[in-house]
């Protein structure tokens, strides 16, 4: 899923200063189902991680992004670079000077 959820969900609950028992009855399910995703023993559904998350009142902002592809040949990349909204390759420019920036100075 998302990473870690029983470190999200864990997270989530100690910020909101509330108990297993007390994010369980939020979000109208058990408490031994929110202590067995925060150990690890089970992975949640993504509905009911949504529901957990805002029982503990932070909303999950979930988003594709598009993953820089190594060892490939530049020609490679065009088609995803084409892919990138405006913004989104204006970032990948910003991206590559800082890093000629710092190669420079190495």
């Amino acid at each position: 899923m998302l990473g870690d959820t029983s470190v999200l969900v864990r997270d989530a609950r100690l910020r909101a200063g509330l108990t297993q028992r007390e994010l369980a009855r939020r979000a109208e399910t058990a408490q031994s189902v929110v202590a067995r995703i925060e150990l690890g023993q089970t992975s949640p559904t993504w509905g009911t991680l949504i529901r957990l998350l805002s029982a503990a009142g932070f909303d999950l902002d979930a988003s594709l992004a598009v993953r820089p592809v190594f060892g490939s040949h530049m020609l490679d990349d065009v088609a995803r670079i084409l892919c990138l909204t405006p913004e989104e390759r204006l970032a990948e420019v910003a991206n590559a000077s800082r890093f000629a920036t710092v190669a420079r100075r190495v």
